[in-house]
């Protein structure tokens, strides 16, 4: 009998990195592991780089309490026996969604989104939504994915992951240039491909913290019906404007369903939770079949990936619903208080330890976004990877590059984007006096060479 326990060498399969995907390879897939490596080899360090809700947040959170809440819901509303209740919340559930009428009905009240239930795809997070999304929109090689950039480096991701060639769309801080918009779908056509969709976040995009307003989305709204475009309209933030300055959605706006709508309950109820979701009320019909939403097609899609939503997951954000009475204009307005108060603490953390004389002098400014969990602050020197790591050894503070955000790979090589959604007064005041430090210590290294070679 041949004895195996022992493997030569040679034996070992070694893979060469051409036989997989190029995607693997391609250096957006590395942003975030980058820096929770370096997260973690710093522990100290304070970190403006998660994009993450505050901390705080979690202690109202009773994960037990808001299940019980949606299993009364199930029974008392649905009509289901307590046995059948559970059953929904322990076992696999259904493709779709099982919390698509709550979610419906928020909508309605909180965003003024009416749609059916059925249009509604309840995901896990707003990632899969993006990536079933992009599958099923995209139908070959020639269609084009066109994103306002800087962009959010998952829908890069997803769209490197599926083979989607992906264009960027100029986003100035006050908005978004529709002008590039045509240019863009101009020169796509020309190569003989077709502009599909747009991907974008009207309200305080990550990273940049642009923000559209109500004039630049009717006329978004009218290009992407002259284009032919679907918009993917994504809004994680749109919550944290100030009061009585919320502006409607795209969506809100949409009178062609030419907008699917991309949302998640990460930062408004629970990350942990890990609950999504697509609002996909467009009509899809073939040769000869009844027509049926897109909201359909994108569940087939998910059933290859993921099957379902934890169904757990959706309990906690269906209890959560259940009890604040179909809408979560509370906690909308206790959360959007609380971070429009953490970027005004950061901006005045900032002019404390970057005063306005040395930023004329060195060139360094930054842009005030009118709420979201991000700020752009330009620098003069170029801010990559490798200077993350001196930050954070040398004097202890995490940040972003921009440049992870650029589509073309080029832009943003001065510029850092610093979250203030995830630290708390002290930390950011320090984390501030840091990164002044910080940005003292290379611009006095780069007006020595300076110095020393003229």
């Amino acid at each position: 009998m041949a004895d195996h326990s022992v493997l030569s060498r040679e034996a070992v399969l070694e893979i060469d990195r051409s036989a997989l995907h190029a995607a693997v390879a391609d250096p957006v897939m590395e942003s975030v592991t980058f820096l929770t490596e370096v997260m973690s080899k710093f522990p100290d360090a304070v970190s403006f780089a998660p994009g993450a809700p505050h901390e705080s947040f979690f202690g109202s959170v009773d994960i037990a309490r808001h299940i019980e809440s949606y299993v009364g819901y199930l029974c008392r509303e649905r009509g289901l026996t307590r046995a059948q209740a559970e059953r929904r919340v322990f076992q696999y559930g259904a493709t779709p969604g099982q919390i698509n009428e709550l979610v419906a009905r928020a909508l309605r009240t909180d965003e003024g989104i009416d749609v059916p239930p059925e249009a509604v795809v309840v995901t896990v997070g707003c990632q899969e939504a993006i990536f079933i999304t992009l599958r099923a929109l995209h139908a070959g090689p020639e269609d084009v994915l066109l994103v306002a950039d800087p962009c959010y480096v998952g829908v890069v991701g997803a769209a490197r992951l599926l083979g989607i060639e992906i264009r960027g769309v100029e986003q100035p801080a006050d908005g978004f240039d529709v002008a590039a918009l045509h240019r863009e779908c101009l020169a796509v056509r020309a190569e003989g491909k077709r502009p599909r969709a747009l991907y974008l976040v009207p309200d305080f995009s990550n990273p940049s913290g642009a923000r559209l307003d109500l004039d630049a989305r009717k006329a978004l709204l009218e290009a992407a019906a002259e284009e032919d475009l679907v918009i993917l309209e994504d809004n994680p933030y749109g919550f944290t404007a100030a009061q009585g300055t919320r502006l409607p959605t795209l969506k809100a706006l949409d009178r062609n369903r030419r907008v699917v709508y991309l949302g998640t309950f990460a930062k408004v109820c629970l990350p942990g939770a890990r609950v999504g979701f697509a609002v996909a009320d467009q009509q899809v019909r073939g040769p000869g079949e009844r027509p049926r939403l897109l909201a359909a097609e994108l569940a087939a899609v998910k059933s290859m990936v993921t099957v379902n939503t934890s169904p757990i997951g959706q309990a906690v954000i269906g209890g959560m619903l259940v009890e604040s009475g179909g809408s979560l204009q509370a906690m909308i307005r206790e959360k959007s208080e609380f971070y429009q108060r953490n970027l005004k603490l950061l901006i005045d953390a900032l002019e404390r330890h970057f005063p306005p004389d040395a930023r004329a002098r060195e060139g360094i400014h930054w842009e005030t976004p009118e709420g979201g969990f991000f700020l752009v602050m330009t620098l003069p020197f170029t801010a990559d990877d490798a200077m993350v790591e001196v930050s954070a050894r040398d004097f202890g503070v995490l940040w972003t590059p921009m440049s992870h955000f650029f589509v073309g790979g080029s832009g943003g090589l001065r510029q850092i984007r610093l979250s203030l959604s995830y630290l708390d007064d002290d930390r950011m005041e320090e984390g501030a006096a840091r990164l002044a430090a910080f940005v003292r210590s290379r611009t006095e290294t780069r007006n020595c060479l300076v110095t020393t070679s003229g």
